[in-house]
Order: C-alpha cells, then structure tokens, then sequence
C-alpha cells in the first residue's frame, strides 16, 4: 500500500480518516495542520506531524478540511512548496459510483452518497454523506454537497459553491461560483455568483463575498 498524508487535523479529517481505512488502499503516514498547537498530537490514531509548508514524508495525500475556500488555499500552498504531489481520492465502500462518472483529484465522497452516470466531479470536492448528484451533472473546483443534499440530473455546480444540509435543487439548474445555498432549501430557478440563497422556492438573499464563512 502507497503512503500518504492529510491535511487538517479537525472533523472532516477524522470522517476522511475512517474513509481511508475502510477502503485499505493506501497507509496514511500522518496529518499536517497550519495550528502549531497541535503538531506532535495524534489526531485519531495518527501524528500531526508539521504545519502545512512542513517537508512531507510522502508524496501522496488528501486535504481533510470541509470549507470550500480553506480547501483551496490549501491545495495551492501544497503545490507551491511540493510541486510533484498528487492528490488522491477518498470513496467510502458503501457509495455508490455510477458509470462514466469523473472524479477529480482530491475529491471525497461519503458514506450513503450516489454519484450516478456521466456526472462530472471536479478535483477536491466534497459529495458528503447520503447525498445523491444525478446524471450528467457537473460539479466545478472545490465545490461541495452538504449531507443528504440532493441534485437532480444536468445541474452545475460552480466552484467553491457549498449546497447545505437537505437542500434540493431540480433538474436543469445552473448554480454560480462562490455561491452558498441554505439546508433545506429547494432550487427550481438557476442562481447566480457570489450570493446566499435559500427557502422554498430558493431566491437570492443577499450577496457573498469571496471568502466569506459559511460553516
């Protein structure tokens, strides 16, 4: 089995830990984190072994945090400093894949999800647990799909946009970038970039700035 690392040391790392095991592919050699605090812990059986810039004892890894822009921030500074990395994924056994499905580098996909035919993923997103992304759907960068969140068939999901807790957005639907959709809300009207959105219908609250904490 291929060592690996992961990046974050909080919940989402934890759930991608268990992930990890069950799947018995790779050998997970350690976390890193960018709290200093925490280097030389063990985080569920495993050692923080360094912040993020750290020299890294292997080559292979996962990043383990769960807000879309935080993902990316950590992706970029891996890159910088570990030009050759490769970001590998974490599929829990009981999800289930359809066929022609992509799915980016460093993407997770939960226990209880359904990923269904010719979907595309794109690198490090999050399809969270018992969520469900119908066919043909496209999901851009570092965009994530709450728990037991569901998308019918051809939506868009723009990068780093977050669809929360139960929300449910119909068929058809185009999604914008840096976008976050409340739990529970249903979609039935495509919504743009840079807004909160929620309620049922789902419309446009207010704007978002990029960045900005939505967990």
């Amino acid at each position: 089995m291929e060592w690996i690392v992961i990046f974050g040391a909080g919940g989402h790392a934890q759930v991608l830990i268990d992930i990890l095991e069950l799947m018995g592919v790779y050998r997970i050699a350690g976390i890193y984190d960018d709290s200093p605090s925490l280097v030389g812990k063990f985080i569920a059986g495993y050692p923080v072994l360094g912040l993020i810039d750290s020299k890294l004892v292997a080559q292979k890894g996962i990043i383990g945090v769960g807000v879309n822009h935080h993902r990316e921030n950590i992706a970029k500074k891996v890159m910088k400093y570990n030009p050759d990395f490769e970001f590998v994924n974490a599929v829990h056994p009981s999800a289930i894949i359809g066929k022609n499905v992509t799915l980016g580098a460093g993407t997770a996909v939960m226990a209880g999800s359904v990923i269904n035919p010719n979907a595309v993923i794109g690198p490090h997103s999050i399809i969270n647990t018992m969520a469900s992304v119908d066919h043909d759907c496209v999901l851009e960068p570092f965009a994530s799909v709450a728990p037991g969140a569901h998308l019918g068939g051809n939506v868009y999901v723009g990068a780093r946009t977050f669809i929360g807790m139960s929300a449910t957005v119909i068929h058809g639907i185009h999604i914008g970038h840096d976008t976050v959709i409340g739990a529970g809300a249903t979609v039935v009207k495509d919504i743009p970039n840079h807004v909160v959105a929620y309620g049922s219908p789902a419309k446009p609250v207010r704007g978002r700035v990029m960045n900005e904490r939505y967990l």
